[in-house]
């Protein structure tokens, strides 16, 4: 019996001291004294962790504790960097779980360049009730661009959950014994990781000169060389390098010196027999006429590396699968800082701008010519004396992009601040060009705001509301005057105060003045963050009119709506809204009788940057049922992206007309794009064209039929364009 045990205990030890002896805590093992966690393990969640003696093996097991509601989750999770190649990953792991209302499961998740690729958290399986240690196992596929694997053991809803006795497995192969990959030179290179070293606050006018030309040539050969191409250089770190010599040139003939010796010294780019060539037809071109401006020997380097430029892969971009939009990989986001220094905002407005020029399928459409904003944006970013400085000439520029999709989301704390960070307790809309109140968050506080739906604020703390906009419009990026105003309604009545005085005309045209209570974001709803009551997906209004709204569609409707609708009189579709499911091919099918073009694209390269071809749309082809009565699609400048992509596919119904105003004007797949500081943009990515190429950005959806709302209409609670469209059905 002694003998029995102390094999026991023996093989105990060494299983123990094998686990701790792993790269990866995964048995959940090792724990430091007091620490409330295992080693390397962290909370992700909201639930309540702790680690466990009820084990699966060893001595320790994870749990999770909620008596919360499904909805929430919580889950103990481990980050292992993702150097390793293969097709498919697995987790395998135990689980036990009593009373879980939700779900209980292993989670696997694979990210890269600041997004997921792959993830599973077992939420189909649907692991709930009462059930003793079983293993569990989640299977992806492996991700070549991933830089973090991300397991977890997680928890839905009201229960207790244990895990323990994690596996990772790369094609069969156990992590913890797998060799890691070689890191892309980009990856290892460390050396400006706390900070550029470049000082660039005082810059003579020939210096901005000289930065604009870097600047080209810098984003020119990012995406040109075939060095940079294969991630053989930290691009970023490499301009941080050369700037400081760059910068100090006495003159034109060595500042040129400087930049031959700088190319030539990225490796010799070989003159090759099948190397990219362009397309005679491509729709647009980045104009590189910049180049041969240059002197002969600049002149030729740059032009030897164009027509030798490789095909196929680049470390820094590639197109995503099936749509064609740019992905920009590998883009750094630089998060330790939120304000980084001169070097550091240098390259995020060299990055920002080749990005444009060279991806941006509506580049011709912006309203200054792009190439002059290198050189006037430079003494903005470079002199921008704080973090709000450096946020403000980000979204400046982005502005000049004239896309609603390019706004300035992630990491731009410092301008919601300076936007306000108290708010009204109702809702303001553009009507008649006047900013008008048009509905209360909540109409228990109307009263007390002394206002009323109608009612028309002229002035804002003393200051007209009209001055109010001009003075922020370079901060509201859109592509198109409506959206921009509709965009600025959410803000004009915030402030940093906890009240406002405002200027208001009343239905009775009486001109008054009141001061108006504001209220943080975390004590007020407003239906920009929550809509209390969604409205059905549809119904039928009366005269027998069909009525649907894209807001809430379900792919589950459209069988229902063909089947309750094929005697109708007419159909209304609303998509004054953002659609809730990808309707343009399953419902646009019901409106047609023949295959119909209704859209075509273009889409960019990485063999020919700034480059863009139309490629041929699909077609929406008829279905089983088809109704022939007459379509009213309604749409304003709340219809944007997948709405106006949704109002051009209805709109090729045989019967169809577009009731309302121009909608958004930003169409196309959004590609996102990683700034310094922590910022995120984005851009569409593709373009979208009407089949005989006119065009959808900036111009929008124009309808057949154009109404407005009116002042009175709102006093008079009427929702004007849903009326006309009714009359225009029974007219029919």
């Amino acid at each position: 019996m002694k003998r029995i045990l102390f094999l026991f205990l023996t093989l105990s030890t060494l299983y123990s001291h094998a686990q701790q002896n792993d790269k990866f805590n995964l048995g959940f093992e090792e724990k430091k004294t007091n620490a409330a966690l295992a080693t390397g393990w962290f909370k992700w969640g909201t639930y309540n962790l702790t680690i466990d003696s009820l084990s699966h093996s060893g001595n320790l097991a994870a749990k999770i504790t909620s008596d919360e509601a499904s909805g929430s989750f919580g889950s103990i999770a481990y980050s292992i960097p993702a150097n390793y190649s293969g097709k498919t990953i697995k987790l395998e792991g135990y689980m036990k779980i009593r009373d879980v209302e939700g779900f209980a499961g292993l989670l696997l998740r694979i990210d890269g360049d600041g997004k997921s690729l792959v993830f599973d958290n077992m939420q189909n399986q649907r692991v709930k009730g009462t059930k003793d240690w079983q293993k569990y196992s989640v299977t992806l596929d492996y991700p070549e661009d991933g830089e973090l694997i991300l397991v977890a053991g997680m928890l839905s809803g009201k229960g207790e959950a244990w895990f323990d006795d994690f596996v990772v497995t790369i094609d069969g192969q156990d992590v913890q014994m797998l060799k890691e990959k070689q890191l892309p030179k980009p990856q290892t290179d460390k050396e400006f990781d706390n900070g550029s070293l470049v000082e660039l606050q005082e810059l003579s006018a020939q210096q901005l000169d000289d930065l604009e030309l870097l600047g080209k040539i810098w984003g020119f050969l990012k995406y040109h060389h075939p060095e940079i191409a294969k991630g053989n250089y930290n691009w970023d770190y490499e301009l941080f390098r050369f700037v400081p010599s760059y910068i100090a040139n006495k003159g034109k003939v060595e500042r040129d010196e400087l930049l031959v010796r700088w190319i030539g010294s990225l490796g010799e780019v070989k003159t090759c027999q099948n190397c990219a060539t362009s397309n005679d037809n491509a729709f647009l071109k980045t104009d590189l006429g910049w180049i041969d401006k240059q002197d002969e020997s600049l002149r030729n380097a740059l032009q030897h590396i164009y027509k030798n430029r490789g095909l196929g892969k680049n470390y820094y971009v590639a197109m995503n699968r099936g749509v064609g939009n740019p992905d920009f990989k590998n883009e750094n986001p630089y998060t330790a800082t939120s304000y980084p220094d001169d070097g550091f905002r240098l390259l995020s407005l060299f990055r920002y701008w080749n990005i444009i020029n060279y991806f941006f399928p509506y580049r011709h459409l912006t309203d200054k010519n792009w190439d002059t904003t290198l050189r006037e944006y430079l003494p903005l970013f470079v002199q921008a004396k704080d973090e709000l400085a450096y946020e403000l000439a980000v979204l400046q520029i982005i502005a000049e992009v004239n896309d609603t999709h390019a706004g300035l989301g992630q990491g731009a704390d410092k301008i919601a601040t300076w936007k306000g960070t108290y708010y009204p307790t109702f809702q303001t809309r553009f009507i008649e060009d006047k900013l008008t109140v048009t509905d209360f968050y909540y109409p228990e506080l109307q009263e007390s705001t002394g206002l009323a739906v109608g009612d028309v604020i002229h002035s804002i703390d003393g200051k007209k509301t009209d001055d109010i906009i001009a003075e922020r419009t370079p901060y509201y990026p859109a592509s198109n005057k409506p959206v921009q105003l509709r965009n600025m309604t959410y803000d004009l009545l915030r402030s940093n105060k906890e009240s406002i005085e405002i200027e208001f005309t009343s239905a009775s045209g009486l001109k008054q003045t009141k001061t108006l209570a504001l209220y943080s974001s975390e004590s007020l709803r407003t239906f920009n963050w929550i809509n209390p009551k969604p409205p059905e997906s549809f119904k039928m209004l009366d005269d027998n009119i069909g009525y649907i709204t894209l807001q809430t569609i379900k792919d589950d409707d459209i069988p229902l709506i063909k089947e309750n609708f094929k005697d109708a009189k007419g159909i209304i579709i609303d998509i004054r809204n953002y659609p809730s499911a990808n309707v343009p091919f399953s419902l646009g099918s019901y409106f047609v009788s023949s295959p119909t073009a209704f859209v075509k694209f273009t889409g960019s390269s990485v063999s020919n940057p700034g480059e863009f071809v139309f490629r041929k749309g699909v077609d929406i082809t008829p279905g089983d049922k088809n109704y022939a009565g007459p379509v009213v699609v309604i749409v304003n400048e709340i219809s944007q992206s997948a709405a106006e992509y949704a109002a051009m596919s209805l709109r090729a119904g045989q019967n169809t007309t577009v009731i309302g105003s121009t909608t958004a004007g930003a169409d196309g797949n959004v590609s996102t794009i990683h700034l310094p500081g922590g910022l995120q943009t984005k851009i569409s990515g593709i373009g979208i064209y009407y089949p005989d190429g006119k065009e959808t950005q900036r111009v929008g959806i124009i309808p057949d039929i154009e109404v407005k709302p009116t002042i009175e209409g709102i006093r008079s609670g009427k929702d004007e364009l849903l009326e006309q469209a009714i009359e225009f059905i029974k007219r029919q």
